[in-house]
C-alpha cells in the first residue's frame, strides 16, 4: 500500500513552468555610495540630485569645465530637418507628451548648433568622453553614432582578465571597477568612468555591510554632462546594434556590445536628449553612482534592460520612453536604503527617496518596471502600458543584491493599462529574457512597506495588481557557505505592511470603463501582517474585484494590525505551479490547465477563463495537485509547511519521498562568460557534463550571501538534479530559447529550496 501511494504521488500531473519574472542580474560585489557630497572637486559632486546645465551654457566660457563637441558631416542638415518638422508638427518627448516648437525656438536652436558645429573636434562619442574631466560637457550633435572604434575593441579580451573578480558568491568573471578603467570598451559602446582606481585593494571577500564604497578612487569625471543638441531625443542616437532596424526590433538586433552607455562611479552625472538602442544587455547602465539625472531620453530593444541602475542614490529619471526590451524598460535595483528602515547614522536625512522615476512612457516590454531589492524609490506620473507585466519588484535571487528584503517604494498617480502584450507568441519582436504573467498591471513579489496610491489600473486582462510572499528566499544553513550564528530565516519577513489605497480600478482617467480581469490578487500567506486595501474605487455601479473575495481594509488603514494572512491554497498553488514546479506537459506551449501565465487571457466580459480547475480523484484542482507533488519533496520549506494538511500530505509519505531526493553535489564554479549568456538555447545544445557544470555554477551564485544592512543569510538553492529537471522542462517550450537560465532558477529556489 505504501509503495502504491508513493508511485501515485510521484506520478502526479506535471507543472507548466512559466519562466520567471524580472529579477536579478550578475554584478561585481557592489556598495551603496557615500551619500554626502565629495567636495574634493568644485562644485561638489554627489550628495544631492544634480542640476542640468542648459545647452546654451555649453558655449559660455565663464561656466566651469570644458565643452567637447561631437558631430557628423551631416549634423547641421539633420538639425535643419528636425527643426522644420518640429515647427510644422511639433515633436514627442514620449508618446503621450506631444509638444509644440515655434519658429523662434527653431531659429535659436539652429544658431546654437551652427556655433557648436564650428567647435566640433570629435566624430565619435567615446574619445570625447575619455578626454573629459571633472565638470566637463560632451555635446553630441544630431546623427546615428555607431562608435566604430569602440566596436572594434575585443570583448572578453584576455589582456583584461587580470582585472576580473568573483561575484559575491564566487562566480568568476565579474568586471571590477579597475576593469572598466583599463578596458572601458570591452563590454561597453560608450563608457563614462567617473573615478580612478583606488589606492588600496578591494576587499575579498566583500564586506557584509554595503554602506560606502571601499577603495573608491578619486573623481576624474564627476559632474560630467552628456547631451544631444537636437530638438528631441530622436535626433541623437547611440546605436549599439543594427542601425538598419531603426527604433524597432527584434531585441538586441545586431548587437556589438553588452551595454550602450555605461556609467560607473560618476557622481553628479547628467544625460539628456538622446536615444540608446539594441545593446545585448542594457542600453543604459549606471553603477555605484551618487547623484544622477537622466532626462528626455529614449531606449529601444535592449536584450535585457532599457535602463539599469544598481546601488544608486540621489537619482532622477524623467521625460522618457522605454520600449521593446527583453527584460524590462527601467530597472532601479538595490537602491540606497533611505526609506523607513534606513540606518540613520549613515543616512541622517532619512527617511527620504533615493531615486525617482516620473513622466515616462514604458511600453511594449516583457516587463515595464522591475527592481530586485529596490528601496526608497518614488514612481509617479508614469504610463505603464502594452507590456506583458507592467511593474514588478521582487526578492528573487537575493544573493549579490544588497538591501534584502525589498521595501519602501511609493507608486503614486500612475496609469497601468492594457498590459496584455504577449512576447511569448511566435513572431514577437521582443525576445523575452525573462517570463511574466501576461495581462498583469503590477506585482510585488516579497516586498515590504510599499505604498500604491492614486493610480488608475484598467484593461489588464488577467489582474490589476498581485501581492505575494516569497517564503523561502533565504536560509541560514547554506549548502555552500558557513552557517550563520543567530540567523533565523523565519524572521526574515517578506510581504508585510504594504498599503494599497485610493486607486481607481477598471476606469481610465477619462472615465472610460475598461475592467481588469481581477482588480486585486493576494496569496494571503499565513502570518503575513499589515497589508491593507482601502478606499479603492471601481466604475459607477461596479465593485472592486479581488481574490480572495474579502481583503482587509484595516479600518481604512488606521489599524494595520487587523490584517493577518490566513492562507489561500488555490492562489499559493498557482504560484507554485508557475514559479517552482519542475515538470511540464503540453509541448510546445505548456499546459494552460496548470499555468496560463504565458498565454494571453481573454478580455474581461468576452467569456472564457484563465485557468483550468478540473478536480482530480483526490478532490484537488490540477494546480493544487501539482503543488502537492512538489511539496512531497520539499516538506521542510516554509512555502509548503502551512498547506501540508490541506494537500493531504502525511508526515510518513513526506519523509519517505524526501529520501528519494539526491544529496546535493556541488562542484567548483567553472567558466568565465557572464551567466546572462547561458540561455535555454544553450541548454538544449549542451552535453550532460556542461549542463552539470553550469547547474553547479548557478548554485554557487544563487546560494551566496544575502545582505541587508548586514548579512542576513544565504540564498536558497536547488540540488543539481532539481536544477537539471527544471531546465529540461522549462526550456522545452517553444518560446523559451532566449530565457536566461539563472533567472529561471532564482524564483524556483526561492519557493522550493534544497539547502536546509
Amino acid at each position: 500500500m505504501r509503495r502504491a501511494i508513493l508511485v501515485l504521488l510521484l506520478a502526479v500531473a506535471g507543472v507548466l513552468v512559466a519562466p520567471q519574472v524580472a529579477q536579478a542580474h550578475v554584478e561585481r560585489p557592489s556598495y551603496w555610495p557615500d551619500p554626502s557630497a565629495d567636495c574634493s572637486v568644485s562644485p561638489c559632486a554627489g550628495g544631492a540630485l544634480p542640476t542640468a546645465r542648459s545647452l546654451a551654457s555649453a558655449l559660455d566660457p565663464t561656466q566651469p569645465g570644458t565643452t567637447r563637441v561631437v558631430c557628423q558631416a551631416d549634423s547641421l542638415d539633420r538639425v535643419k530637418k528636425a527643426i522644420s518638422a518640429a515647427v510644422l508638427n511639433g515633436y514627442d518627448v514620449r508618446p503621450t507628451d506631444h509638444r509644440t516648437f515655434t519658429s523662434a525656438d527653431g531659429d535659436a536652436l539652429l544658431k546654437l548648433n551652427q556655433r557648436l558645429f564650428g567647435r566640433c573636434a570629435y566624430h565619435e562619442i567615446q574619445p570625447a568622453v575619455t578626454a573629459s574631466g571633472n565638470d566637463d560637457r560632451v555635446v553630441v550633435m544630431p546623427g546615428v553614432y555607431t562608435e566604430p572604434t569602440a566596436r572594434s575593441q575585443p570583448t572578453h579580451d584576455p589582456a583584461c582578465a587580470q582585472y576580473t573578480t568573483t561575484s559575491d558568491s564566487g562566480d568568476p568573471g565579474a568586471l571590477t571597477h579597475a576593469y572598466q578603467v583599463h578596458c572601458p570598451n570591452d563590454a561597453n559602446l560608450v563608457a563614462v568612468i567617473g573615478r580612478g582606481v583606488g589606492p588600496g585593494t578591494d576587499p575579498v571577500p566583500p564586506l557584509p555591510d554595503r554602506h560606502g564604497i571601499p577603495n573608491a578612487g578619486a573623481c576624474i569625471r564627476c559632474n560630467l554632462q552628456l547631451e544631444g543638441s537636437g530638438v528631441s531625443a530622436d535626433d541623437v542616437v547611440v546605436e549599439a546594434g543594427s542601425a538598419a532596424a531603426g527604433n524597432g526590433g527584434p531585441s538586441a538586433v545586431g548587437n556589438a556590445k553588452d551595454v550602450g552607455i555605461f556609467v560607473d562611479r560618476a557622481d553628479g552625472f547628467v544625460l539628456r536628449n538622446l536615444t540608446v538602442r539594441h545593446a545585448r544587455e542594457h542600453d543604459i547602465y549606471m553603477l555605484e553612482t551618487d547623484g544622477y539625472l537622466l532626462d528626455r531620453f529614449k531606449t529601444f530593444y535592449a536584450g535585457g534592460y532599457g535602463v539599469l541602475t544598481f546601488v544608486e542614490d540621489h537619482g532622477l529619471m524623467q521625460n522618457c520612453e522605454a520600449a521593446g526590451n527583453g527584460d524590462s524598460g527601467i530597472y532601479p535595483g538595490s537602491g540606497a536604503p533611505t526609506s523607513l528602515a534606513a540606518d540613520k547614522a549613515y543616512y541622517p536625512d532619512a527617511p527620504r527617496y533615493s531615486q525617482e522615476i516620473r513622466n515616462c512612457d514604458i511600453h511594449h516590454n516583457t516587463g515595464g518596471f522591475s527592481g530586485t531589492d529596490s528601496h526608497g524609490t518614488l514612481i509617479d506620473h508614469n504610463n505603464f502600458y502594452g507590456n506583458a507585466l507592467g511593474f514588478t519588484t521582487d526578492v528573487f535571487t537575493a544573493a549579490g543584491h544588497p538591501g534584502f528584503p525589498q521595501g519602501g517604494n511609493v507608486i503614486a498617480d500612475n496609469n497601468f493599462y492594457s498590459n496584455n502584450f504577449n512576447p511569448f507568441q511566435a513572431g514577437s519582436d521582443v525576445e523575452p529574457f525573462i517570463g511574466a504573467p501576461v495581462g498583469t498591471g503590477l506585482w510585488f513579489a516579497g516586498g515590504n512597506d510599499n505604498v500604491v496610491q492614486g493610480n488608475h489600473f484598467y484593461d489588464n486582462w488577467r489582474r490589476g495588481m498581485m501581492l505575494f510572499a516569497v517564503p523561502d528566499a533565504t536560509v541560514c544553513g547554506p549548502l555552500i557557505g558557513v552557517p550563520m550564528t543567530g540567523c533565523d530565516p523565519t524572521k526574515i519577513s517578506t510581504s508585510y505592511r504594504n498599503q494599497m489605497h485610493d486607486n481607481v480600478m477598471g476606469v481610465s482617467p477619462t472615465g472610460a470603463v475598461k475592467p481588469n480581469g481581477t482588480d486585486f490578487w493576494w496569496d494571503s500567506f499565513p502570518g503575513n501582517t499589515g497589508n491593507c486595501w482601502y478606499r479603492n474605487t471601481a466604475a459607477p455601479g461596479k465593485t472592486v474585484t479581488s481574490s480572495p473575495l474579502l481583503l482587509p481594509s484595516c479600518n481604512n488603514g488606521a489599524d494595520p494590525s487587523t490584517s493577518i494572512g490566513t492562507g489561500d491554497l488555490p492562489n499559493e498553488a498557482e504560484l507554485a505551479a508557475c514559479l517552482a514546479g519542475f515538470d511540464i506537459s503540453g509541448y510546445p506551449n505548456g499546459n494552460s490547465t496548470l499555468c496560463s501565465w504565458t498565454t494571453t487571457p481573454p478580455q474581461p466580459g468576452t467569456g472564457g477563463g484563465l485557468l483550468g480547475t478540473i478536480a482530480t480523484l483526490t478532490g484537488l484542482t490540477a494546480q493544487e495537485q501539482s503543488f502537492a507533488d512538489l511539496c512531497t519533496t520539499a516538506t521542510g520549506s516554509r512555502t509548503c509547511t502551512p498547506f501540508l494538511g490541506d494537500l493531504g500530505i502525511t508526515s510518513w509519505v513526506a519523509s519517505a519521498l524526501q529520501t528519494l531526493m539526491p544529496d546535493p553535489a556541488v562542484a567548483a564554479p567553472t567558466g568565465n562568460l557572464p551567466l546572462s549568456t547561458y540561455t535555454c538555447s544553450w541548454w538544449r545544445q549542451a552535453d550532460a557534463t556542461a549542463r552539470a557544470g553550469l547547474a553547479d555554477r548557478i548554485q554557487h551564485w544563487v546560494g551566496g550571501s544575502v545582505d541587508g544592512n548586514t548579512r542576513v543569510g544565504y540564498g536558497s538553492v536547488l540540488t543539481r538534479d532539481q536544477a537539471t529537471r527544471l531546465f529540461d522542462d522549462r526550456c522545452s517550450t517553444s518560446y523559451a530559447g532566449t530565457l536566461a537560465l539563472y533567472k529561471i532558477y532564482g524564483a524556483a529556489a526561492a519557493f522550493i529550496n534544497a539547502n536546509r
